[in-house]
């Protein structure tokens, strides 16, 4: 983080209301609708500066994603950054809700972005390891033991080493579409890596969610989730791989993103780490 980067004082007022996420909403600017506003919670004051800072440098590497503009704060104290607006935008998992007779269309574009994604190398100089992040995460953990941690810890040190991207949160509801174009979006975990510490939240949104959450979150049912896993699947790891095979190399990486989920909900998710049976 740039300690020394002030934000910006906004007012509410200018901006309307258009959507709300795990983290915080999204605003549009009332008299500019090139903009558009990421505003976090209370109590999230690092989060939005590290993930403009972030977003900066993965849009100058090319990487498909909205152009970051400033970093903001409200009179109440919250936080967020401004980034220039893809008009018309639909996310993949609105896109799959709302047209759930497309999920196979879907799933194929969402795995031909992340091949071109996972195929982009970066400077190794500019973006944080993939392993550095999720052992700070570990670390910071009180969810799990000392001995769990140290399998985990082993499990990630043996995972193979890659110079290529990694989106970090990699999930259809992190993706959006406009205009025949295809962008990334929510980069404040973007780093480089083994592909597979991404395709496991791929497998978690699909996969481990409980109906009620699949619902909330993603709009759409947990049958509609699996079947663009089952869809996905063969299109990014390519056709003639029982998908058994893939699933269990897979699920491993999917239950560390429990680390991630536990930070941000700030509480254990049993239905999430089951997948970690292998490790634990």
């Amino acid at each position: 983080m740039n300690p020394d980067m002030k934000a910006t004082l906004i007012s509410l007022d200018d901006y309307l209301l258009s959507g709300g996420g795990f983290n915080g909403e999204s605003y549009v600017s009332r008299t500019d609708p090139s903009v558009m506003l990421k505003l976090y919670f209370p109590g999230k004051e690092t989060q939005p500066l590290d993930e403009l800072l972030t977003a900066r440098k993965v849009y100058a590497a090319g990487i498909p994603t909205p152009e970051p503009g400033d970093y903001v704060v409200t009179p109440d104290g919250r936080y967020g950054i401004r980034f220039k607006r893809i008009s018309d935008k639909v996310s993949f998992a609105r896109a799959v809700g709302d047209a759930p007779d497309r999920v196979g269309e879907y799933a194929r574009a969402f795995a031909s972005l992340c091949r071109q994604l996972h195929g982009t190398r970066v400077d190794k100089a500019t973006f944080d390891n993939i392993k550095n992040k999720y052992g700070m995460l570990l670390e910071q953990s009180p969810y799990f033991t000392s001995e769990e941690k140290k399998r985990l810890a082993r499990f990630i040190g043996q995972a193979p080493d890659s110079d290529t991207a990694i989106h970090g949160d990699l999930q259809f509801g992190n993706a959006i579409m406009a205009g025949g174009r295809h962008y990334f979006i929510d980069l404040g975990d973007f780093c480089y890596g083994y592909p597979l510490f991404d395709i496991g939240m791929v497998y978690l949104t699909c996969r481990l969610g409980s109906e009620s959450f699949t619902q909330e979150v993603f709009h759409m049912d947990n049958h509609t989730a699996a079947c663009f896993w089952e869809a996905f699947a063969p299109a990014y790891f390519g056709p003639g791989i029982p998908l058994k095979d893939i699933e269990n190399e897979v699920r491993p990486y999917a239950g560390l993103k429990t680390l991630i989920i536990e930070r941000d909900s700030k509480g254990p998710r049993p239905e999430f780490r089951a997948a970690l049976s292998s490790i634990l």
